[in-house]
């Protein structure tokens, strides 16, 4: 059963793995190489998706020195038709709605194929950032145009942390059309509990069925990579951060941390009858941590068949 299926269905115990496409810098010949080179590392895995990641700048949601560089990236739509078209499984295409014009962004819409692709729209990295598209206007588009195309939303627990209120944030997507959410790499597993707690009670106090949360998990090889996590808006305990400094080898310090963090997650998760996915990423461009973070796939693949 696939993922678009399974959130049909309203179901979780589903596994996806997300990538980045390309910079825009690389030269033309040799995307259709690295997609198949992506292709290839990929489907060993027993996945049920593929999550193709839309950068946008960032800088205005954190003015710190960003630890690598932005570099625009291939449009994910693009990239998928023209070079992924070996890919069978659904794809969640992301779309930064505020780098799109209105136009633009009804036509994407209107063009996608309701079974084989999904979305998660993505708001300004910051509220002070105009946009030609809010994410308000992009959830409207989207029911206007291609209504039976499966819409997701963002969930940060680290939010939830901060202010308290990122339940309420989910169950406002969800009534304006969304049907699953993708969190941000948890490292911070006590922040993801609270969320999925606060999201399930107000469920029952509003009568609505909870729809899947997907969890995204990488590992993180080096402190250069822990600094671009934490950039990102990603919370990484001391504890966690005081392991990986002083282990002999970081990233297999991080592969188990991760692998325990999604294993009680997915409890967790059942037992409050909370549907979930795991969806995994490399947050870096080193091939040993790309390596790794596959083999985490690998690993999580047991949670959800054992569901």
């Amino acid at each position: 059963m696939d993922v678009a299926t399974c959130i049909e269905q309203g179901r979780g115990d589903f596994l996806l793995f997300a990538i980045t496409p390309p910079r825009q810098s690389t030269p033309a010949e040799r995307l259709p190489e690295i997609a198949r080179a992506t292709v290839e590392r990929l489907e060993h895995l027993d996945l049920d998706g593929l999550v193709l990641y839309d950068i946008d700048d960032e800088s205005s949601r954190n003015p710190a020195e960003r630890p690598f560089p932005f570099s625009p990236t291939v449009d994910p739509s693009t990239y998928r038709a023209e070079h992924l078209g070996s890919w069978q499984a659904p794809v969640i295409v992301y779309r930064a709605v505020g780098k799109y014009q209105r136009e633009e962004l009804r036509t994407w819409l209107a063009e996608q194929d309701d079974r084989r692709t999904l979305t998660v729209m993505v708001g300004a990295s910051s509220s002070s950032t105009s946009t030609p598209v809010s994410l308000v206007d992009a959830q409207v588009l989207r029911a206007e145009e291609n209504p039976r195309l499966l819409l997701g939303g963002v969930a940060i627990p680290e939010r939830h942390s901060r202010r308290g209120d990122e339940h309420l944030r989910l169950i406002a997507k969800q009534e304006a059309g969304c049907r699953f959410f993708v969190t941000q790499v948890v490292y911070d597993l006590n922040a993801a509990k609270n969320l999925v707690s606060d999201y399930r009670y107000a469920c029952e106090e509003r009568g609505l069925a909870p729809v899947p949360i997907v969890f995204t998990f990488s590992v993180c090889g080096s402190m250069k990579t822990l600094e671009f996590l934490r950039w990102l808006g990603v919370d990484v305990p001391r504890w966690i951060e005081n392991d990986l400094r002083h282990s002999t080898n970081p990233l297999t310090a991080s592969f188990e941390q991760a692998a325990a963090t999604a294993a009680e997650l997915a409890e967790f998760c059942r037992r409050l009858q909370v549907p979930f996915g795991l969806n995994v990423e490399s947050v870096s461009i080193r091939r040993e941590e790309i390596e790794a973070s596959v083999e985490l796939a690998a690993r999580l693949s047991g949670l959800v068949r054992s569901g």
